[in-house]
């Protein structure tokens, strides 16, 4: 039987413009801030609205072929799984970053495919099929 489980989907919009670097080792990383939204009605007949920034990260080929294609404002959904960091300050205190390690990412349209003209070209909903990716 399995230990656990560490796996998470989320579906939001690109925050910003993503970031692409090379470690170095010669790996890939991308790095992206996603906002995850929910709205609900409270007690009173409100309607509220809370969002969640959540850092990705994701790694090697798929990241470098993906990057030119993500832009700001954009719906995306995000699956892979929570993973904490710790790294020191420039004081030296620890600090911790969690954030998702990114195994899946698919373009689900929004308000980036209306920003890009050119996107309609590129498949449904201005995004990639699994056969568009080299890999």
């Amino acid at each position: 039987m399995s230990e656990g489980l560490n796996k998470v989907m989320l579906i939001g919009n690109l925050g910003q413009e993503p970031e692409l670097r090379d470690t170095g080792g010669g790996q890939a990383v991308m790095n992206l801030r996603m906002a995850v939204s929910e709205s609900w009605v409270d007690r009173d007949g409100e309607r509220k609205e809370r969002t969640e920034w959540v850092s990705i990260v994701m790694w090697g080929k798929r990241a470098t072929a993906l990057h030119p294609h993500l832009h700001k404002g954009e719906k995306i959904y995000v699956e892979g799984k929570l993973q904490t960091r710790k790294w020191q300050d420039k004081e030296g205190n620890d600090r911790y970053s969690t954030e998702v390690n990114a195994t899946d990412l698919k373009f689900l349209g929004g308000k980036g495919q209306q920003q890009q003209g050119s996107r309609d070209q590129q498949g449904p909903k201005g995004g990639f099929g699994d056969d568009d990716i080299p890999f």
